[in-house]
């Protein structure tokens, strides 16, 4: 998901957006100092989620969060503020939730899974777009993503394997498969692999800190998890 942080507080902002690193579920992250940054960074920018100091100069976190409104698709606001006697009025406003600072991971997390409820595609009929376009030896073909055990970013193309030695290649980056095939339990593990933790059979940890996933069916290749994404890897995995 896509972030944004407006905090007049540049200490605060730069803890909340370690903190949100560190989950590893969120892909980008922008921030404003005040409500009017952060209007003008709305024109270019279409966040999935807002975290939203309350108490700031000029025209306060409250006022912006009534404003988006107006907006056709609105971002969804998390206040994060040292105050909690505006609670009652953060949900008035339709207000995913209310953290207060110092920000907890556990409660930070919470949020999340909440926005990431908001956000998700609604269930729907299977249809031909819920099929991924491949090709094999010069035909192209159409394979549904319960078929998928990973899929590897190679050169231009990527590599969707379904078995050991099935592989398929695809013209789709790994960027726009990852958001087609999210809401069917697959998870960019890497910058370079997207998994379906559904065939997940386990993990090694490294002495570096970082895991190699073992895919069941797929004997000798582990796939590797950047460092950020560890935690979110482990808790998807229920560990």
């Amino acid at each position: 998901m896509r972030a944004m942080i407006v905090d007049d507080e540049e200490p605060a902002r730069s803890e909340l957006k370690y903190l949100l690193q560190e989950t590893g579920r969120v892909e980008s992250i922008t921030e404003a100092s005040s409500v009017r940054e952060a209007i003008e960074s709305l024109m270019d920018s279409r966040p999935d989620v807002i975290f939203l100091d309350i108490s700031m100069p000029k025209t306060n976190g409250m006022q912006l969060a009534e404003a988006l409104h107006k907006i056709k698709t609105p971002p969804a606001v998390v206040f994060v503020t040292a105050y909690s006697e505006y609670a009652l009025e953060a949900f008035d406003v339709n207000a995913i939730d209310y953290l207060m600072k110092p920000v907890e991971t556990k409660r930070l997390i919470q949020a999340l899974d909440k926005v990431q409820e908001r956000i998700k595609p609604q269930p729907k009929n299977f249809s031909f777009t819920e099929r991924i376009p491949v090709v094999k030896n010069g035909r192209k073909l159409f394979i549904s993503p319960d078929q998928i055990r990973y899929i590897e970013a190679k050169d231009d193309y990527s590599c969707i394997y379904t078995g050991e030695t099935e592989r398929y290649l695809s013209t789709i980056s790994l960027a726009k498969l990852e958001q087609r095939l999210e809401p069917h339990g697959f998870f960019r593990v890497h910058r370079g692999y997207i998994v379906n933790l559904n065939y997940v059979e386990g993990y090694d940890p490294l002495p570096s800190g970082i895991l190699q996933l073992c895919i069941k069916g797929i004997n000798g290749k582990m796939i590797p998890v950047a460092r950020r994404k560890t935690v979110a890897v482990k808790r998807l995995l229920g560990n």
